[in-house]
């Protein structure tokens, strides 16, 4: 009897996802490297002459780290300035987006028209950064029209200079990372929330259970792989924090650095002095900062009660 030959369908599985590994490798995993390889050399621009290659060891880590003249380390307070920065857009984007994730889902309210709310609440999204800065730059500016308001209603004699004050340009930088990514931190969570088996909420409904007994007994728990995820993600994209505070202090972190991000340090040595060994030690640091801080989140979120 002729033996019938099975067909083997792992190898497909492994053909799928081949040329998502051969471009991880080229574009992702090869500049990483070589960012890392990079790290450990002396290689930057005086004027016209090019300085290196020559192999310094950890010089540019320790260079990173040596406090300057006012005692004051870079890197450190740049790292505070990009967490506080994300801090303050981040919490009230979190919050919002599940307030609204379980408005727009729940069951009892049964809202109409959710396509309709999705496509408006993600619109801030789709507008770019740079120009959503250059807005809230003409918007708050000495002659805009916020500080023409406030002198028309006479609440002040003389425009406010919201660029100079280290609180009102970080709350401006908050507000507009709020505005673009609520919306699609929205969409995400109501996702999450609709992958629920509605038979739960109706089970906690007949037993008698209270609108909030029902969010933290049975949305909460199950929401918080997505919860995890949503919180993660916001977090490496506000440690990469750069176009928002780029426009709105032209590159300066007014005042006196105070809103300075890391990528905006980064630029710094990039853009102007092509010091590729420190772009290269300031990179490894905040991919080291990042994963830290996505264990933290992750282990913090996730452990058992």
């Amino acid at each position: 009897m002729k033996k019938q030959k099975g067909v083997s369908y792992a190898k497909w599985g492994y053909i799928f996802v081949a040329p998502f590994i051969v471009a991880y490798l080229i574009f992702t995993f090869y500049p990483q490297m070589l960012t890392i390889y990079n790290s450990f050399f002396e290689n930057y621009r005086d004027g016209l002459n090019q300085v290196g290659p020559n192999f310094v060891g950890f010089d540019n880590y320790v260079k990173l780290f040596t406090p300057d003249k006012n005692g004051v380390i870079d890197i450190l307070k740049y790292t505070g300035n990009t967490l506080i920065l994300w801090l303050l857009g981040a919490v009230p984007q979190i919050l919002v987006a599940l307030l609204l994730a379980i408005f727009f889902t729940s069951y009892r309210l049964n809202i109409k028209g959710q396509q309709f709310f999705k496509t408006v609440i993600y619109m801030p999204n789709l507008i770019m950064a740079s120009a959503f800065s250059m807005l809230f730059f003409t918007l708050f500016s000495n002659v805009g029209p916020v500080n023409q308001l406030i002198q028309a209603w006479g609440w002040s004699d003389v425009p406010i200079d919201f660029f100079a004050r280290k609180f009102t340009v970080r709350g401006l930088i908050s507000l507009m990372n709020f505005l673009m990514w609520f919306g699609n931190t929205t969409i995400l969570l109501m996702a999450g929330i609709m992958g629920i088996d509605q038979d739960l909420f109706e089970a906690a409904n007949l037993d008698g259970a209270s609108a909030t007994q029902t969010f933290f007994k049975i949305t909460l728990p199950l929401l918080k792989p997505i919860l995890v995820y949503t919180i993660i993600t916001a977090m490496i994209g506000g440690l990469q924090m750069f176009d928002v505070p780029q426009v709105l202090t032209n590159g300066a972190g007014t005042p006196n650095r105070t809103s300075m991000t890391l990528i905006m340090y980064l630029n710094n040595y990039l853009g102007k002095s092509k010091n590729y060994g420190m772009a290269g030690a300031v990179s490894v640091i905040i991919f080291i900062i990042t994963g830290i801080l996505s264990l933290v989140v992750y282990r913090s979120l996730n452990r058992k009660d």
